[in-house]
């Protein structure tokens, strides 16, 4: 069970071609989050390197690598050095040809606590993630932690109320996704909030739904497209924190690298959940058909 009150920090960056680079400014966010109280620390999808997705290249499966790996003794020793539990995202390389997107949580002492491979793979202009990454096995699973069950979902999964679902019935105390989402270069205005507004009200909308806080960090800066064929995608940063009600606790901005430590009532879950008691009235004699593709 969580303390009554969680501390959690949040790194949205703007990432470059140097993977060193990437390296040292997320250790130096994730030092300014311990420094503030953090004990929780999430980082964004696919945090290393630039967005490579939004081209097919086989070359860049040369970016992946396996878990444990190098890249999880650095976080692993980030970790332990700053005391905090650790939400990472890596491009995972399970043997050659079989790659998966998957969020690696490390505890407190460096530990590895858990990974959740991410399930839901989108393929898009720009977001061509079918061709790197092999849909998760390892279900929908909290990750357990000193402070407690970790609801860890990763971008696409954060469209489907199914995956918080499960998270929430399986014992999440709170859902946290890592996430690379932005605009297109013909985006209008318009558009550009539109989509904004959706992306953080479904999220919302899983915090109402299952009473739990959630957590979304999100990259941000502008990444061209390699092959030129686009203009490549302005993510969109807005990373913020949620309430179990979709109260909005902190949001960053749209446009710059920026740390923030928040401060959780984890109490809030329970009696929310005593208010709306939404997991009491579910029919669950009556939702077998949610498993179908479509219902003709």
């Amino acid at each position: 069970m969580m303390a009554k009150t969680l501390k959690v920090g949040i790194v949205q960056q703007a990432n470059t071609p140097d993977l060193h680079d990437n390296l040292m400014n997320l250790a130096q966010g994730i030092a300014s989050c311990a420094a503030h109280g953090a004990q929780l620390v999430v980082l964004q999808e696919l945090h290393n390197t630039p967005y490579f997705c939004q081209t097919e290249d086989t070359s860049r499966f040369d970016l992946a690598e396996p878990i444990p790996g190098p890249s999880c003794g650095f976080y692993s020793e980030l970790a332990a050095a700053h005391h905090v539990v650790l939400v990472t995202s890596l491009f995972e390389k399970r043997a050659p040809g079989l790659y998966h997107n998957t969020a690696v949580v490390f505890d407190a002492d460096g530990s590895l606590a858990g990974k959740y491979r991410k399930m839901h793979i989108p393929d898009d202009p720009a977001y061509y993630e079918k061709f790197y990454f092999t849909p998760g096995d390892l279900g929908f699973e909290p990750i357990q932690t000193s402070l407690g069950k970790l609801g860890v979902l990763v971008c696409w999964d954060q469209w489907y109320p199914e995956a918080a679902r499960l998270m929430a019935l399986k014992g999440a105390e709170i859902l946290i996704y890592p996430t690379a989402i932005g605009w297109e270069s013909t985006d209008t205005p318009e558009e550009q909030a539109r989509q904004l507004d959706a992306w953080v009200t479904i999220q919302r909308a899983h915090a109402v739904a299952n009473g739990l806080p959630v957590v979304s960090v999100n990259r941000v800066g502008h990444e061209p497209d390699p092959s030129g064929q686009t203009g490549g995608i302005l993510f969109w940063g807005n990373s913020f924190v949620a309430g179990p009600q979709g109260e909005l606790l902190a949001q960053a901005g749209n446009d710059a690298p920026e740390t923030m430590v928040v401060e959780i009532d984890m109490q809030r879950s329970e009696n929310v959940r005593r208010w709306w008691p939404f997991l009491r009235d579910r029919r669950i004699d009556a939702y077998d058909e949610l498993v179908k593709r479509f219902i003709d």
